[in-house]
Protein backbone atom coordinates (compact mmCIF):
# COMPACT_ATOMS: atom_id res chain seq x y z
CA UNK A 1 0.00 0.00 0.00
CA UNK A 2 1.55 3.16 -1.21
CA UNK A 3 1.10 6.53 0.68
CA UNK A 4 0.00 8.17 -2.22
CA UNK A 5 -2.72 6.00 -3.41
CA UNK A 6 -6.18 6.22 -2.80
CA UNK A 7 -6.14 3.10 -1.14
CA UNK A 8 -4.29 4.63 1.74
CA UNK A 9 -6.30 7.56 1.26
CA UNK A 10 -9.02 5.14 2.57
CA UNK A 11 -6.88 3.34 5.23
CA UNK A 12 -5.75 6.42 7.46
CA UNK A 13 -9.32 8.02 7.95
CA UNK A 14 -10.92 4.03 8.90
CA UNK A 15 -7.97 3.15 11.23
CA UNK A 16 -7.72 6.87 12.68
CA UNK A 17 -11.17 6.58 13.10
CA UNK A 18 -10.91 3.28 14.83
CA UNK A 19 -7.84 4.13 17.24
CA UNK A 20 -9.46 6.80 18.88
CA UNK A 21 -13.36 6.39 19.06
CA UNK A 22 -13.68 2.24 19.41
CA UNK A 23 -9.92 1.18 20.48
CA UNK A 24 -9.41 3.94 23.16
CA UNK A 25 -10.45 2.30 26.29
CA UNK A 26 -6.60 1.61 27.22
CA UNK A 27 -2.87 1.25 25.80
CA UNK A 28 -3.18 -2.24 25.23
CA UNK A 29 -6.37 -1.74 22.98
CA UNK A 30 -4.84 0.99 20.81
CA UNK A 31 -1.63 -1.27 20.49
CA UNK A 32 -3.76 -4.38 18.90
CA UNK A 33 -5.25 -2.01 16.62
CA UNK A 34 -2.13 -0.52 15.51
CA UNK A 35 -0.49 -4.21 14.95
CA UNK A 36 -3.71 -5.28 13.19
CA UNK A 37 -3.68 -2.52 10.69
CA UNK A 38 0.96 -2.24 10.63
CA UNK A 39 -0.04 -6.07 9.43
CA UNK A 40 -2.76 -5.89 6.98
CA UNK A 41 -1.01 -2.69 5.89
CA UNK A 42 2.75 -4.76 4.74
CA UNK A 43 0.02 -8.17 3.73
CA UNK A 44 -1.25 -5.67 0.78
CA UNK A 45 2.76 -5.76 -0.67
CA UNK A 46 3.03 -9.78 -0.42
CA UNK A 47 0.93 -11.35 2.18
CA UNK A 48 3.59 -14.42 2.29
CA UNK A 49 6.30 -12.05 3.47
CA UNK A 50 4.29 -11.42 6.60
CA UNK A 51 5.41 -14.47 7.87
CA UNK A 52 8.55 -13.61 8.22
CA UNK A 53 8.26 -10.33 9.25
CA UNK A 54 6.81 -12.13 12.22
CA UNK A 55 9.40 -14.77 12.65
CA UNK A 56 12.37 -11.88 12.69
CA UNK A 57 9.78 -9.96 15.48
CA UNK A 58 9.94 -12.99 17.51
CA UNK A 59 13.51 -14.00 16.83
CA UNK A 60 14.57 -10.58 18.41
CA UNK A 61 11.60 -10.71 20.98
CA UNK A 62 12.75 -13.84 22.25
CA UNK A 63 16.58 -14.10 21.63
CA UNK A 64 16.39 -10.24 24.00
CA UNK A 65 14.75 -11.97 26.83
CA UNK A 66 17.22 -14.43 27.12
CA UNK A 67 20.25 -12.12 26.45
CA UNK A 68 18.84 -10.32 29.59
CA UNK A 69 18.33 -13.71 31.60
CA UNK A 70 21.52 -14.94 30.80
CA UNK A 71 23.22 -16.31 34.08
CA UNK A 72 26.71 -16.40 31.98
CA UNK A 73 28.46 -14.49 29.41
CA UNK A 74 28.75 -17.65 27.59
CA UNK A 75 25.03 -17.66 27.67
CA UNK A 76 24.45 -13.88 26.74
CA UNK A 77 26.93 -14.36 24.05
CA UNK A 78 25.12 -17.08 22.59
CA UNK A 79 21.51 -15.40 22.26
CA UNK A 80 23.19 -11.87 20.90
CA UNK A 81 25.20 -13.89 18.20
CA UNK A 82 22.31 -16.28 17.26
CA UNK A 83 19.85 -12.79 16.24
CA UNK A 84 22.63 -11.02 14.69
CA UNK A 85 23.79 -14.15 12.27
CA UNK A 86 19.81 -14.85 11.63
CA UNK A 87 18.76 -11.04 11.04
CA UNK A 88 21.93 -10.95 8.78
CA UNK A 89 21.17 -13.90 7.12
CA UNK A 90 18.05 -13.43 5.77
CA UNK A 91 19.19 -10.23 4.61
CA UNK A 92 21.92 -11.87 2.93
CA UNK A 93 19.91 -14.16 1.33
CA UNK A 94 17.20 -12.35 -0.27
CA UNK A 95 18.80 -9.22 -0.81
CA UNK A 96 22.40 -10.22 -1.57
CA UNK A 97 22.77 -13.91 -2.74
CA UNK A 98 21.99 -13.31 -6.10
CA UNK A 99 24.75 -10.42 -6.45
CA UNK A 100 27.35 -12.52 -4.71
CA UNK A 101 26.60 -15.56 -6.84
CA UNK A 102 27.58 -13.22 -9.92
CA UNK A 103 29.86 -11.78 -8.88
CA UNK A 104 32.10 -14.64 -8.17
CA UNK A 105 30.69 -16.14 -11.29
CA UNK A 106 32.69 -13.22 -12.82
CA UNK A 107 35.81 -13.35 -11.47
CA UNK A 108 36.10 -16.54 -12.10
CA UNK A 109 35.35 -16.36 -15.95
CA UNK A 110 37.73 -13.63 -16.06
CA UNK A 111 40.75 -15.91 -15.02
CA UNK A 112 39.46 -18.52 -17.95
CA UNK A 113 37.10 -20.54 -15.16
CA UNK A 114 34.24 -21.52 -17.00
CA UNK A 115 31.13 -21.14 -13.90
CA UNK A 116 27.28 -20.51 -13.95
CA UNK A 117 25.81 -19.18 -11.02
CA UNK A 118 23.20 -20.97 -9.34
CA UNK A 119 20.43 -18.33 -8.42
CA UNK A 120 17.72 -17.74 -6.64
CA UNK A 121 14.22 -16.15 -7.93
CA UNK A 122 13.22 -14.82 -4.53
CA UNK A 123 11.48 -10.93 -4.46
CA UNK A 124 13.31 -9.12 -2.08
CA UNK A 125 10.82 -8.38 1.16
CA UNK A 126 9.53 -4.77 1.10
CA UNK A 127 11.10 -3.26 4.14
CA UNK A 128 13.57 -6.06 5.16
CA UNK A 129 16.73 -3.64 5.56
CA UNK A 130 14.28 -1.23 7.80
CA UNK A 131 12.90 -3.49 10.35
CA UNK A 132 15.84 -5.75 10.60
CA UNK A 133 17.84 -2.67 11.15
CA UNK A 134 15.06 -2.38 14.20
CA UNK A 135 15.63 -5.29 15.49
CA UNK A 136 19.63 -5.13 15.52
CA UNK A 137 19.60 -2.25 17.54
CA UNK A 138 16.93 -3.67 20.08
CA UNK A 139 18.94 -6.49 20.28
CA UNK A 140 22.69 -4.72 20.69
CA UNK A 141 21.14 -1.94 22.95
CA UNK A 142 20.06 -5.00 25.26
CA UNK A 143 23.61 -6.89 24.99
CA UNK A 144 25.01 -3.83 26.21
CA UNK A 145 22.78 -3.16 29.30
CA UNK A 146 21.22 0.43 27.48
CA UNK A 147 18.20 -1.03 27.96
CA UNK A 148 15.82 -3.51 29.40
CA UNK A 149 14.23 -6.05 27.53
CA UNK A 150 10.68 -5.77 26.35
CA UNK A 151 8.24 -8.92 27.95
CA UNK A 152 5.24 -7.31 26.54
CA UNK A 153 5.21 -9.12 22.84
CA UNK A 154 2.34 -6.69 21.65
CA UNK A 155 4.08 -3.83 22.26
CA UNK A 156 7.81 -4.45 20.94
CA UNK A 157 5.80 -6.19 17.74
CA UNK A 158 4.22 -2.70 17.45
CA UNK A 159 7.58 -1.10 17.66
CA UNK A 160 9.09 -3.38 14.91
CA UNK A 161 6.23 -3.30 12.52
CA UNK A 162 4.30 0.35 12.87
CA UNK A 163 3.38 0.75 9.74
CA UNK A 164 4.44 4.49 9.10
CA UNK A 165 7.56 3.60 9.49
CA UNK A 166 7.73 -0.06 8.45
CA UNK A 167 8.80 -0.21 5.15
CA UNK A 168 10.80 2.91 4.57
CA UNK A 169 12.17 4.36 8.16
CA UNK A 170 12.65 6.10 9.72
CA UNK A 171 15.02 3.48 11.72
CA UNK A 172 13.86 3.59 15.17
CA UNK A 173 15.48 2.80 18.14
CA UNK A 174 13.73 1.49 21.10
CA UNK A 175 14.96 3.99 23.58
CA UNK A 176 13.06 6.15 22.20
CA UNK A 177 9.55 4.52 20.62
CA UNK A 178 8.87 1.78 22.88
CA UNK A 179 8.68 3.80 25.96
CA UNK A 180 5.70 5.63 24.04
CA UNK A 181 4.14 2.83 23.06
CA UNK A 182 3.77 1.62 27.02
CA UNK A 183 1.79 4.27 27.50
CA UNK A 184 -2.01 5.42 26.63
CA UNK A 185 -2.01 7.94 24.58
CA UNK A 186 -4.92 11.22 24.44
CA UNK A 187 -5.64 12.91 21.53
CA UNK A 188 -4.18 16.21 20.88
CA UNK A 189 -5.54 18.14 18.29
CA UNK A 190 -2.42 20.88 17.54
CA UNK A 191 -0.20 17.47 17.04
CA UNK A 192 -2.83 15.90 15.13
CA UNK A 193 -3.33 19.05 13.10
CA UNK A 194 0.70 19.18 12.60
CA UNK A 195 0.13 15.49 11.39
CA UNK A 196 -2.07 16.49 8.73
CA UNK A 197 -0.09 20.01 7.98
CA UNK A 198 3.42 17.09 7.51
CA UNK A 199 1.99 14.71 5.32
CA UNK A 200 0.41 17.20 2.89
CA UNK A 201 3.76 18.65 2.57
CA UNK A 202 5.65 15.17 2.35
CA UNK A 203 2.58 14.76 -0.69
CA UNK A 204 3.85 17.92 -2.58
CA UNK A 205 7.83 16.90 -2.46
CA UNK A 206 6.47 13.32 -3.63
CA UNK A 207 3.84 13.91 -6.49
CA UNK A 208 4.81 17.70 -7.20
CA UNK A 209 8.78 17.69 -6.57
CA UNK A 210 10.04 14.13 -6.96
CA UNK A 211 7.77 12.09 -9.53
CA UNK A 212 7.58 15.58 -11.88
CA UNK A 213 11.77 15.37 -11.85
CA UNK A 214 11.73 11.53 -11.88
CA UNK A 215 10.07 11.77 -15.21
CA UNK A 216 12.62 13.81 -17.06
CA UNK A 217 16.07 12.37 -14.67
CA UNK A 218 14.57 8.98 -16.62
CA UNK A 219 14.67 10.20 -19.61
CA UNK A 220 18.37 11.79 -19.20
CA UNK A 221 19.94 8.83 -17.79
CA UNK A 222 18.44 6.39 -19.89
CA UNK A 223 19.54 7.84 -22.75
CA UNK A 224 22.98 9.70 -21.60
CA UNK A 225 24.89 9.17 -25.01
CA UNK A 226 22.38 11.12 -26.88
CA UNK A 227 22.53 14.01 -24.45
CA UNK A 228 24.00 16.96 -24.70
CA UNK A 229 26.77 18.42 -21.70
CA UNK A 230 23.77 20.93 -20.40
CA UNK A 231 20.94 18.27 -20.34
CA UNK A 232 22.92 16.23 -18.04
CA UNK A 233 24.18 18.44 -15.58
CA UNK A 234 20.07 19.07 -15.35
CA UNK A 235 19.34 15.16 -15.45
CA UNK A 236 21.85 15.12 -11.83
CA UNK A 237 20.47 17.75 -11.07
CA UNK A 238 16.61 16.67 -11.15
CA UNK A 239 17.66 13.06 -9.78
CA UNK A 240 19.25 14.93 -6.98
CA UNK A 241 15.38 16.83 -6.33
CA UNK A 242 14.12 13.42 -7.17
CA UNK A 243 15.42 11.35 -4.49
CA UNK A 244 15.25 14.07 -1.74
CA UNK A 245 11.42 15.06 -2.20
CA UNK A 246 10.84 11.03 -2.54
CA UNK A 247 12.61 9.86 0.47
CA UNK A 248 12.23 12.73 2.67
CA UNK A 249 8.53 13.33 1.47
CA UNK A 250 7.86 9.25 2.52
CA UNK A 251 9.67 10.75 6.01
CA UNK A 252 7.00 13.92 6.39
CA UNK A 253 4.30 11.11 5.93
CA UNK A 254 5.51 8.45 8.06
CA UNK A 255 5.83 11.39 10.82
CA UNK A 256 2.69 13.35 10.32
CA UNK A 257 1.07 10.21 9.74
CA UNK A 258 2.63 8.71 13.15
CA UNK A 259 1.37 11.90 15.04
CA UNK A 260 -2.04 11.49 14.09
CA UNK A 261 -1.88 8.14 16.31
CA UNK A 262 0.03 10.39 19.55
CA UNK A 263 3.59 8.86 18.36
CA UNK A 264 6.59 10.65 17.83
CA UNK A 265 9.21 9.40 15.13
CA UNK A 266 12.46 10.42 14.97
CA UNK A 267 13.31 12.91 12.71
CA UNK A 268 15.10 11.84 9.26
CA UNK A 269 15.73 15.29 6.86
CA UNK A 270 17.30 18.61 8.10
CA UNK A 271 17.17 20.50 4.99
CA UNK A 272 20.45 18.40 3.49
CA UNK A 273 20.88 20.49 0.52
CA UNK A 274 21.76 23.61 2.64
CA UNK A 275 24.98 22.37 4.02
CA UNK A 276 28.28 23.68 3.95
CA UNK A 277 30.61 20.53 3.60
CA UNK A 278 29.95 16.88 3.27
CA UNK A 279 29.89 15.72 6.97
CA UNK A 280 27.05 18.14 7.77
CA UNK A 281 25.17 16.63 4.33
CA UNK A 282 25.26 13.26 6.33
CA UNK A 283 24.14 14.89 9.55
CA UNK A 284 21.21 16.34 7.64
CA UNK A 285 20.57 13.10 5.06
CA UNK A 286 19.19 9.91 6.32
CA UNK A 287 19.67 10.82 9.85
CA UNK A 288 18.45 7.54 11.59
CA UNK A 289 20.66 5.60 8.33
CA UNK A 290 23.55 7.80 9.55
CA UNK A 291 23.24 7.28 13.64
CA UNK A 292 22.51 4.24 13.36
CA UNK A 293 25.91 3.02 11.63
CA UNK A 294 27.52 5.82 13.82
CA UNK A 295 26.74 4.09 16.92
CA UNK A 296 26.70 0.51 16.12
CA UNK A 297 29.25 0.39 13.55
CA UNK A 298 31.51 3.36 13.32
CA UNK A 299 32.04 3.51 17.17
CA UNK A 300 32.60 -0.19 18.21
CA UNK A 301 35.55 -0.11 15.32
CA UNK A 302 37.03 2.16 17.43
CA UNK A 303 35.78 5.49 15.77
CA UNK A 304 37.78 8.82 16.01
CA UNK A 305 39.22 7.64 19.13
CA UNK A 306 42.86 5.67 17.66
CA UNK A 307 45.31 6.79 15.20
CA UNK A 308 45.21 8.67 11.87
CA UNK A 309 44.50 5.40 10.26
CA UNK A 310 41.87 4.04 12.36
CA UNK A 311 39.87 7.09 12.01
CA UNK A 312 40.32 6.79 7.99
CA UNK A 313 39.88 3.22 8.06
CA UNK A 314 36.40 3.22 10.18
CA UNK A 315 35.31 5.95 7.95
CA UNK A 316 36.02 4.02 4.62
CA UNK A 317 33.80 0.96 6.33
CA UNK A 318 31.20 2.97 7.19
CA UNK A 319 30.57 5.14 4.20
CA UNK A 320 30.97 1.65 1.80
CA UNK A 321 28.77 -0.46 4.23
CA UNK A 322 26.17 2.26 3.91
CA UNK A 323 26.27 2.22 -0.14
CA UNK A 324 26.06 -1.27 0.19
CA UNK A 325 23.29 -1.42 2.88
CA UNK A 326 21.22 0.33 -0.32
CA UNK A 327 21.42 -2.35 -2.65
CA UNK A 328 23.41 -5.49 -4.38
CA UNK A 329 25.49 -3.33 -7.07
CA UNK A 330 28.67 -2.17 -7.46
CA UNK A 331 27.41 1.38 -8.28
CA UNK A 332 26.12 1.99 -4.50
CA UNK A 333 29.53 0.67 -3.28
CA UNK A 334 31.24 3.40 -5.77
CA UNK A 335 28.83 5.79 -4.30
CA UNK A 336 29.63 4.98 -0.80
CA UNK A 337 33.50 5.17 -1.23
CA UNK A 338 32.87 8.38 -3.08
CA UNK A 339 31.45 10.13 -0.09
CA UNK A 340 34.42 8.63 2.00
CA UNK A 341 36.60 10.31 -0.53
CA UNK A 342 34.81 13.07 0.10
CA UNK A 343 34.90 13.14 4.17
CA UNK A 344 38.39 12.45 4.20
CA UNK A 345 39.85 15.76 3.51
CA UNK A 346 37.73 17.13 6.16
CA UNK A 347 38.94 14.39 8.46
CA UNK A 348 42.81 14.94 7.83
CA UNK A 349 41.80 18.48 8.65
CA UNK A 350 39.86 18.01 11.98
CA UNK A 351 37.25 20.13 10.43
CA UNK A 352 34.36 17.62 10.01
CA UNK A 353 32.62 18.77 12.61
CA UNK A 354 32.75 22.09 12.01
CA UNK A 355 29.25 23.47 11.16
CA UNK A 356 27.16 21.31 13.80
CA UNK A 357 24.47 23.46 14.02
CA UNK A 358 21.37 21.91 14.45
CA UNK A 359 18.88 24.61 13.30
CA UNK A 360 20.68 26.94 10.89
CA UNK A 361 19.62 30.31 12.21
CA UNK A 362 23.47 31.91 12.18
CA UNK A 363 23.93 32.20 8.80
CA UNK A 364 24.30 35.03 6.41
CA UNK A 365 22.82 34.54 3.24
CA UNK A 366 24.66 37.04 1.70
CA UNK A 367 28.37 35.95 2.55
CA UNK A 368 30.14 34.48 -0.32
CA UNK A 369 31.83 32.18 1.48
CA UNK A 370 28.59 30.49 2.58
CA UNK A 371 27.24 30.38 -0.72
CA UNK A 372 30.24 29.14 -2.28
CA UNK A 373 30.18 26.14 0.66
CA UNK A 374 26.64 25.18 -0.01
CA UNK A 375 26.93 25.43 -4.03
CA UNK A 376 30.03 23.36 -3.83
CA UNK A 377 29.00 21.13 -1.09
CA UNK A 378 25.59 20.16 -3.34
CA UNK A 379 28.15 19.87 -6.78
CA UNK A 380 29.99 16.92 -5.40
CA UNK A 381 26.84 15.21 -3.98
CA UNK A 382 24.96 15.71 -7.75
CA UNK A 383 28.12 14.28 -8.87
CA UNK A 384 27.73 11.09 -6.58
CA UNK A 385 24.35 10.63 -7.23
CA UNK A 386 24.89 9.83 -10.75
CA UNK A 387 26.79 6.85 -9.62
CA UNK A 388 24.17 5.89 -7.29
CA UNK A 389 21.18 6.46 -10.03
CA UNK A 390 23.23 4.55 -12.70
CA UNK A 391 23.20 1.27 -13.85
CA UNK A 392 26.84 0.52 -13.69
CA UNK A 393 29.64 2.28 -13.28
CA UNK A 394 30.48 2.04 -16.59
CA UNK A 395 27.37 4.19 -17.74
CA UNK A 396 28.33 6.52 -14.42
CA UNK A 397 31.85 7.08 -15.52
CA UNK A 398 30.38 7.48 -19.28
CA UNK A 399 27.81 10.14 -18.15
CA UNK A 400 30.32 12.32 -16.18
CA UNK A 401 32.43 11.99 -19.34
CA UNK A 402 29.74 13.24 -21.82
CA UNK A 403 29.25 16.14 -20.01
CA UNK A 404 33.15 17.04 -20.45
CA UNK A 405 33.18 16.13 -24.08
CA UNK A 406 30.03 17.59 -25.29
CA UNK A 407 30.20 21.05 -25.14
CA UNK A 408 26.59 21.90 -25.89
CA UNK A 409 24.61 23.78 -23.48
CA UNK A 410 21.50 24.43 -25.25
CA UNK A 411 18.18 23.62 -24.25
CA UNK A 412 17.45 19.71 -25.39
CA UNK A 413 13.53 18.87 -25.69
CA UNK A 414 12.15 15.89 -24.28
CA UNK A 415 9.49 13.72 -25.05
CA UNK A 416 7.57 14.57 -21.80
CA UNK A 417 4.99 16.87 -20.20
CA UNK A 418 6.51 19.54 -19.37
CA UNK A 419 9.50 21.45 -20.53
CA UNK A 420 12.75 21.95 -18.74
CA UNK A 421 12.27 25.34 -17.82
CA UNK A 422 9.48 24.80 -16.48
CA UNK A 423 10.79 22.19 -13.79
CA UNK A 424 13.43 24.66 -13.10
CA UNK A 425 11.22 27.05 -12.20
CA UNK A 426 9.22 24.53 -9.97
CA UNK A 427 12.73 23.38 -8.81
CA UNK A 428 13.99 26.99 -7.74
CA UNK A 429 10.01 27.79 -5.70
CA UNK A 430 10.52 24.39 -3.52
CA UNK A 431 14.53 25.56 -2.79
CA UNK A 432 12.83 29.34 -1.76
CA UNK A 433 10.07 27.38 -0.07
CA UNK A 434 13.23 25.06 1.91
CA UNK A 435 14.85 27.84 2.53
CA UNK A 436 12.45 29.45 4.09
CA UNK A 437 11.34 26.83 6.76
CA UNK A 438 15.18 25.73 7.61
CA UNK A 439 14.62 27.29 10.72
CA UNK A 440 11.63 25.25 11.33
CA UNK A 441 10.81 21.53 12.79
CA UNK A 442 7.71 21.56 11.46
CA UNK A 443 7.54 21.91 7.36
CA UNK A 444 3.97 23.85 7.67
CA UNK A 445 3.75 25.95 10.70
CA UNK A 446 3.80 29.24 11.97
CA UNK A 447 2.00 32.25 10.59
CA UNK A 448 -0.61 31.81 7.40
CA UNK A 449 -0.46 27.89 7.88
CA UNK A 450 -3.51 27.98 6.48
CA UNK A 451 -2.75 29.52 2.99
CA UNK A 452 0.67 27.39 3.10
CA UNK A 453 -1.70 24.36 3.12
CA UNK A 454 -4.14 25.52 0.67
CA UNK A 455 -1.40 26.15 -1.59
CA UNK A 456 0.22 22.72 -1.24
CA UNK A 457 -2.91 21.30 -1.93
CA UNK A 458 -3.53 23.26 -4.75
CA UNK A 459 -0.07 22.00 -6.27
CA UNK A 460 -0.92 18.84 -5.70
CA UNK A 461 -4.14 18.70 -7.62
CA UNK A 462 -2.11 20.58 -10.29
CA UNK A 463 1.00 18.47 -10.66
CA UNK A 464 0.37 15.18 -9.09
CA UNK A 465 -2.53 12.14 -9.49
CA UNK A 466 -3.37 9.11 -7.19
CA UNK A 467 -4.55 7.54 -9.83
CA UNK A 468 -0.76 6.59 -12.18
CA UNK A 469 1.02 7.07 -8.56
CA UNK A 470 4.76 6.18 -8.77
CA UNK A 471 6.43 3.71 -5.85
CA UNK A 472 8.91 5.07 -3.29
CA UNK A 473 12.30 5.17 -4.03
CA UNK A 474 13.76 3.40 -1.24
CA UNK A 475 11.13 0.80 -1.27
CA UNK A 476 13.54 -1.40 -3.18
CA UNK A 477 15.73 -1.08 -0.30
Amino acid sequence: MFFNSIAFAIFLPIVFFLYWFVFNKSKSSQNALLIIASYYFYSCWDWRFLFLLVFSTFLDYYTGIQIEKGKSEKSRKFWFWLSILVNLGFLGVFKYYNFFANSFSELLNSVGIQASPILLNVILPVGISFYTFHGLSYVIDIYYKRIKAEYNFVDYSLFVSYFPLLVAGPIERATHLLPQVKVKREFNFEKAKEGIYQIIWGLVKKVVIADTCATYANAIFDHYPSMNSFSLILGAVYFAFQIYGDFSGYSDIALGTSKLFGLDLLRNFNYPYFSRDIAEFWRRWHISLSSWFRDYLYIPLGGSKGGLWMKVRNTFIIFVVSGFWHGANWTYIAWGFINAFYFLPLLLRNSNRNNMDTIVLSWNFNSVKTIISILSTFLITCIAWIFFRAKTITDAILYLKRIFTSKDFGFQYLDNERYNYELLVMIGLFVLVEWNNRTKIEPVSGKRSTVKLALAIMAIMAFGTFSDYKEFIYFQF
